[in-house]
């Protein structure tokens, strides 16, 4: 497998960590529809929150949550959406974060950004 996936992979197992000491629980794990892959599917509550992992191991091209495009943003609508309508029963509000993490020899940043962008 390739460096960067197994960044990735081990960047998806540190914001699942995260998120589990924040008291969210977790739902799914690459959850995917067409085209379209979700991280992380959690829940706070009455709140679905659809996580998109960005795991960089450095800053220098610019921090990893500017790594998501509109393209990938819209399958992250269609895929979470997809979701919610099939397999979550109550009313629930959508919320969609990023986890960005950057990790090398310096150490290990995590930023957990909540709605990060609004569905359109």
């Amino acid at each position: 497998m390739a460096e960067h996936n197994d960044l990735g992979n081990e960047g998806e197992e540190m914001a699942a960590l995260h998120l589990l000491k924040a008291g969210y629980d977790l739902l799914k794990r690459n959850y995917t529809f067409q085209k379209g892959e979700i991280d992380i599917i959690a829940r706070k509550k009455d709140v679905v929150v659809i996580v998109e992992v960005k795991t960089r191991s450095t800053p220098d091209f610019g921090n990893p949550q500017d790594f998501l495009k509109i393209g990938q943003i819209q399958r992250l609508v269609a895929t979470a959406n997809h979701y919610v309508e099939n397999f979550v029963e109550d009313d629930v509000d959508v919320r969609f974060d990023i986890v960005a993490i950057i990790k090398n020899k310096s150490g290990i940043r995590l930023e957990h950004i909540e709605d990060a962008f609004y569905h359109f």
